[in-house]
């Protein structure tokens, strides 16, 4: 089967997240000359010329001397209408005041700058280091090298090449020291153990055993072996607790303190309130969405015979664009609302009491519910956010699958999870459970025939240690 343009077009419109659509919008209102924006307040009725008016049947013809009064008139009226058009399109793009910016300068001044990376924070700083020439090459070469967390993850040997270079080992240590002076703290290691003694040494505080602790016991720390680590240095276990708690304050990944990764920003598209009846409302967060329509005046030049051919073609197809755009928008809205309506009545214990009464929820039973096809809500769902008493979710998270319980009903992963979550919180950390331990707990809680191998891959999802590294001494 083929699929038409069309169909096509209503897909991807589907698919898109509400600042996607925005986008879109903004780029076919630029490239499409038909489609305009419907401004609260304007009048719905614009006085396009229609095909087979006066105005378009007739030949204007001027003339003053044989008072064709006629025609002066049909050039009056055609001179109102014009300039009630041109006044209608002035309105929709002029600023409401005239000191008002323009939009788009407006919008240049509000965007945040892409920010500083690593690489050029480090250069700058390194551009006011006094050095000789070759200690400044060496240490622009090591620069080269530091990754993104701020760690030098190549041999010095390597970049000592006499062929290439004329600068020296010694140039290179030396380099690397100063380097390891600059900000942030502890960027330039060549490993965790010397990028937190970096930090240790440029701090302000007395970290003496800190830095004996991670330089003779960072691997058996990294175990959790705090008894035999207490029993080496000569000192009680709450001396080692004492500094694992002042060490957290050091940064592991001192580099991304700079160049953080740029986050997408999270905007609801459905929104759910509870209601005074003990249910809930649903709707769109549709309001930024403008409303679109198809410039009057330029549907009656489309139409109008005395248009070449050309011009005529040029519109109707930019007309036909503009339509397809506005239906799959409608489309859109409609699809989302039923899937959110569908998934909110199924799921209404997850929003009256939490994630633990998530239910599991196929796709394919929403499809059947609402009567389209399951793909459909695949589409809609995707990279689309929900606003709820419980927060602001992914809305696919309200699908899944889930296990049997002893009630003869069944519980979502998500809900077994949140379960999980809570009996690891509660355990006594100086005795943390196994996770055989967590597998009978979850079936006194009513999870059915749960294994023990779901349990530490559900564990490991959550990013939760094992037993070994949560006990605490």
């Amino acid at each position: 089967m083929k699929l038409a343009p069309r169909m096509i077009q209503s897909m991807e419109i589907l698919q898109l997240t509400t600042l996607g659509l925005l986008e879109r919008i903004e780029a076919e209102l630029n490239s499409n000359p038909v489609l305009e924006v419907e401004e609260p307040g304007d009048d719905a009725e614009v006085n396009a010329p229609e095909e087979g008016s006066e105005a378009n049947e007739k030949d204007l013809v001027i003339d003053a001397e044989n008072g064709k009064a006629d025609d002066f008139e049909r050039l009056s009226d055609f001179a109102d209408h014009a300039d009630g058009y041109l006044s209608r399109t002035e309105v929709a793009k002029r600023p409401a005041y005239e000191d008002e910016m323009d939009a788009k300068l407006a919008a240049m001044s509000n965007t945040a700058d892409k920010g500083q990376s690593l690489h050029e924070y480090l250069t700058d700083q390194w551009r006011f280091v006094d050095a000789e020439e070759k200690t400044k090459a060496a240490g622009q070469m090591i620069i080269d090298y530091i990754d993104e967390k701020g760690y030098l993850k190549v041999r010095l040997e390597q970049l000592h090449n006499k062929d290439k270079n004329d600068f020296g080992m010694e140039h290179l240590e030396e380099a690397l020291g100063l380097v390891q002076q600059l900000e942030p703290s502890g960027v330039g290691a060549r490993d965790t153990k010397e990028c937190l003694l970096i930090q240790m040494r440029q701090g302000s505080d007395d970290m003496s055993f800190e830095m004996e602790l991670v330089s003779k016991y960072l691997d058996k720390l990294l175990e959790n072996k705090l008894p035999e680590i207490a029993k080496k240095m000569g000192c009680a276990v709450e001396r080692v607790n004492e500094a694992i708690l002042k060490m957290r304050k050091l940064d592991m990944s001192p580099g991304l303190a700079v160049s953080k990764e740029q986050n997408h920003p999270i905007k609801a598209d459905v929104i759910v309130e509870a209601d005074e009846r003990g249910g809930f409302r649903v709707y769109l967060a549709d309001r930024s969405i403008p409303n679109l329509r198809i410039n009057e005046y330029y549907a009656g030049i489309a139409t109008d015979k005395k248009t070449d051919v050309k011009t005529r073609d040029f519109l109707k197809g930019n007309i036909r664009s503009a339509r397809w755009l506005m239906d799959a928008i409608e489309q859109r809205k409609q699809t989302l609302l039923k899937v959110s309506i569908a998934v909110v009545e199924e799921q209404k214990k997850f929003f009256e009491k939490g994630t633990m009464h998530l239910k599991p929820l196929p796709m394919s039973q929403i499809a059947d519910k609402i009567g389209v096809h399951v793909a459909t809500v695949s589409r809609a769902v995707a990279g689309k956010y929900i606003q709820s008493p419980q927060g602001i979710m992914p809305l696919r998270d309200l699908f899944g699958g889930g296990m049997e319980t002893d009630d003869g009903g069944a519980e979502s992963f998500e809900a077994i999870r949140a379960k999980m979550q809570q009996i690891i919180d509660s355990e006594d950390k100086s005795k943390p459970l196994s996770d055989e331990a967590i597998r009978k707990k979850l079936e006194e809680m009513g999870v059915k025939d749960i294994a023990r191998r779901t349990v530490a891959k559900y564990r490991k999802l959550m990013n939760i240690p094992t037993a070994r590294f949560r006990k605490r001494f």
